[in-house]
This record gives C-alpha cells, structure tokens and sequence, in this order.
C-alpha cells in the first residue's frame, strides 16, 4: 500500500533537528519574533548557513546574501532583520536605503571580507593600471565601492568573460577566484583572501569518506581549496548546491560547506542521508533566536552605510545584476 507523504510545517522542521528538552523556550521565541515582525512590519532573512531553529522558524525568506538582499529590497517591510553577517546586511541595506536593516549582533563579521580594505583595491589599481576589478559580494560595502563590478560565487565566470579584457583583478577569496581562472582564458590576479570554514577542508578527507561511504556524491563550494574541488562531482554556490541535491536525490551525499546548511536540506528531503562534516562558521553562530527577538523589541542593531559609499557600491552590484543570466 502506498502511502502519501506528509507535508511537514516549520515547527515540525524546526523540532526534528531540535532536542525535545529544548521544544518549549523554542516555541515561547520563535512565538514572540512573529509577534514583533507583525508589530514592527519586519521580516526575517537568513542565509543558508543559519541554524535550524532560526531557518525554519522564523525566517521569511531563506537564500544566499545577494538573493537575500534583492529580496530585502522587493519586500514592502520596514524593518529588515538580517540572519546573517556584517557584509549581507549592508549590502541589503545598499539595495534598499530607505528600510532600516538591523543585525542581531554587532560582532558576526567574516573572515573572508575582513582579509580586504578599500586602501587595499586602490592600491591593486595602482600596480595594474587599466586592469578592472571584479569583487565578490562578500565583502564590505567599502570595497565594493572601490569595484568596476560585483560577482557571486554562481556568476563569477560570467561576469569575469562579460567585460571583454584579456584581465581582471579578483578579489578576495583566492580559492573562488583560482577556480575562476580553471573555467575561463582571461588572466585573473588574486588577492590572498579565504574563507576561515572552507578553506579547512581537504581533499584527503574527502577521499576518506569515499573510502569509507561507497557510492557517496559530493558537492563542493568553490570557496573551497582546488584538491577539495577536484574530488567533487560538483561544485556551485550554496543556491546551486541546494539544486543540485534537490533535483539529483543523490542516496548519500555530503556537502562541503558550512555544516547547518546540511542541517536545513536535509529537513526538506528526508530522503537523502546527508554525512556531515561539521565546520561551523563562528560568526554565523553568533545570530541566534533568542537576539533576534532583542533585535526586535529593542529596534538594535542598525546598520548604516555612508551615502557617498552605497552609492557606488550600488553601481558595481547594479552592474552585475544586469548581464543576462547571472543570479
């Protein structure tokens, strides 16, 4: 007899990766955060790496930081609280000024845009006169004030072949930007930039968990290390990874990034064993439910960007939305 599958709700997502102990106080916040967004005409955005409880609980809109971002600034909310770090908040900010944007915690930054200053892509201009500068999105919104143009880790070819030179300055992550350079002819330039969770993984231990799970697939950030990528069966963004699992239904699967995303899909599709390699990012860590609430309640943290600086930080993104194609 066949049996039709149920449809599970948030709470159910929320406490299938919960411990029954810690039910009660998640439902007494996650309660009082849907109280405060209708009050507050706000709305929760949180980034694929978010924890369970927060993804499923009380976001309104899941993603990466651009999508999330382009989201923000459809949305008819005033108030944005971004479950994310410092960088997706004021690039949300940038793509709608006239929304207040808050950030749960002041100190939920990156490594991979702290490893770049605006003073830093002056003076790659200066040692590569004419040359254009293409920065991915994770970065402050100083630096993408200093770019001919933005990428994501999706996009980053297309954007690259779109401006027709024979070189690009590419900026920061030295791992996205050496993957670039494997799919395309145009000289890339890096800057010595990484991810703090990506760039812990390694090709050996990849090659470990086929040894260890026959038939195992895995899918790869391109912020990751080029042995890593070379014993992935695929590599994309954390969007297209999301893709691939959901339209592939692999058996087993393990997916090289930041641990609660595996976490997230693998509440949506039960039928997928996900091993999970557990590198957490520390300063997504530091977004949890109970300083949403207070973000809330309290209307803190803001975020500001000066205007002269979103201004031309919204002109490298805008360039990059607009080449067909990119996402």
């Amino acid at each position: 007899m066949s049996s039709i599958p149920i449809e599970l709700t948030p709470l159910d997502r929320v406490r299938a990766a919960t411990p029954e102990l810690e039910w009660g106080l998640l439902d007494d916040t996650i309660e009082a955060i849907q109280r405060l967004k209708v009050e507050r005409n706000a709305i929760v955005l949180a980034h694929n790496y978010m924890t369970p409880d927060i993804f499923h609980g009380v976001a309104d809109h899941q993603g990466d930081s651009l999508g999330l971002a382009r989201l923000a600034a459809e949305s008819t909310a005033d108030v944005i609280v971004f479950a994310g770090v410092h960088f997706m908040a004021e690039t949300a900010k940038i793509l709608c000024p006239d929304k207040t944007v808050l950030i749960p915690d002041l100190e939920a930054g990156c490594s991979l845009a702290e490893s770049i200053t605006a003073a830093d892509v002056r003076q790659l201009r200066e040692r590569h006169p004419g040359v254009p500068v293409v920065t991915y999105v994770n970065t402050s919104a100083a630096v993408k004030a200093e770019t001919d143009i933005c990428c994501t880790s999706s996009n980053a070819v297309a954007v690259v072949e779109s401006l027709g030179v024979d070189k690009v300055i590419f900026l920061p992550d030295r791992y996205l930007g050496s993957y670039v350079a494997t799919q395309t002819d145009v000289e890339i330039v890096l800057w010595d930039g990484s991810c703090e969770v990506h760039e812990r993984f390694t090709g050996d231990e990849l090659r470990q968990y086929r040894a260890e799970t026959p038939g195992i697939e895995i899918i790869a950030h391109p912020e990751c290390p080029p042995d890593v990528l070379d014993e992935a069966d695929f590599v994309g963004s954390t969007a297209g990874m999301i893709g691939y699992v959901t339209e592939h239904r692999p058996s087993k699967v393990v997916m090289v990034t930041e641990c609660s995303m595996s976490d997230n899909v693998a509440a949506e599709l039960p039928d997928v064993d996900f091993i999970r390699p557990c590198n957490l990012c520390p300063h997504m860590k530091r977004i949890t439910l109970t300083n949403i609430r207070t973000a809330l309640e309290k209307m803190r943290y803001e975020v500001h960007v000066a205007t002269d600086v979103a201004d031309r930080a919204r002109v490298a993104v805008e360039r990059m939305l607009a080449i067909s194609g990119t996402r």
